[in-house]
């Protein structure tokens, strides 16, 4: 993993934290749908006018929709991608895909957490059952094998994907960059255990002492943690729990495509905590 930070030189603001993610980056984000996404941090990539991005995801919504319609993006490896039922498809990402703007690499959820789960193993693929009657093997060229142990099955191998970060948001951080969340981490875990570098944006920090209580719910030790911020409301308009809820009017105001890209931007509360500052 890449380092060279240590102890509290890992806290750096949200724009330094987004520039270290490059130009033709593959970047796996954490949470689902309009759950826990690392959404500030995704918001500040296309404020710094990143381009090429490669995003991996086993079910984005609005960071991938907001990513394309910035012209951020130059390849996707998703499963489902939607913004929940109340709002339905991602019109912007649609849009890229249907002309041409980005490549799709299209999986089922299961196949990208094999793919990443071959390369947080250190193999160069994994297994996968289910996908017999898809035309997802044919698609994107994954073999199949026959069970040497008899069993008559023969599952599909899906080459590991290896993002080259992994950023995640976070309930609570300690300075050394101990992380964890509250509720289901989703795919957070293998994301992080694939990627060559994680990043973390935090809703808060907390004493060491309390990941030292409950050694058993850290969900990134701090030697994974390449750097992270520490952004209240970081998440918006998504939900983050238990700080705060999808606050759906803002994704209804997003989703009215009368609004330009930058009134949206302008609303987000790490603009409100810049000027404050």
């Amino acid at each position: 993993m890449t380092s060279g930070f240590n102890g509290q030189d890992k806290q750096l603001a949200l724009a330094q934290l987004a520039a270290l993610v490059p130009d033709g980056a593959s970047v796996a984000l954490g949470g689902s749908f309009l759950h826990r996404g690392p959404f500030a941090f995704v918001r500040e990539l296309i404020r710094q006018r990143r381009r090429d991005l490669e995003i991996i995801k086993q079910s984005p919504g609005y960071d991938i929709d907001i990513l394309c319609r910035a012209g951020a993006v130059r390849k996707a490896r998703a499963g489902i991608v939607a913004m929940e039922g109340n709002f339905g498809l991602a019109p912007w990402y649609r849009k890229a895909v249907e002309q041409g703007q980005m490549v799709l690499e299209e999986h089922a959820c299961a196949t990208l957490t094999a793919g990443l789960r071959a390369a947080a193993f250190g193999v160069p693929y994994m297994p996968c059952g289910g996908l017999h009657g898809s035309d997802l093997p044919a698609l994107n060229g994954w073999a199949s094998v026959e069970d040497p142990y008899g069993s008559g099955q023969r599952p599909y191998l899906i080459p590991a994907v290896k993002p080259d970060f992994a950023v995640l948001q976070v309930t609570e951080i300690d300075r050394l960059g101990n992380a964890r969340v509250h509720g289901t981490s989703h795919w957070d875990r293998i994301m992080s255990r694939a990627a060559g570098s994680v990043l973390v944006v935090a809703e808060k920090m907390v004493d060491t002492a309390v990941f030292e209580a409950q050694p058993e719910a850290t969900l990134l030790p701090y030697f994974m943690v390449q750097a992270y911020t520490v952004l209240p409301g970081s998440a918006w308009p998504g939900s983050c729990t238990p700080c705060y809820d999808i606050d759906y009017p803002a994704v209804e105001r997003y989703m009215d495509t009368s609004r330009s890209l930058e009134a949206h931007m302008a609303e987000a509360p790490e603009i409100r905590e810049a000027s404050h500052a």
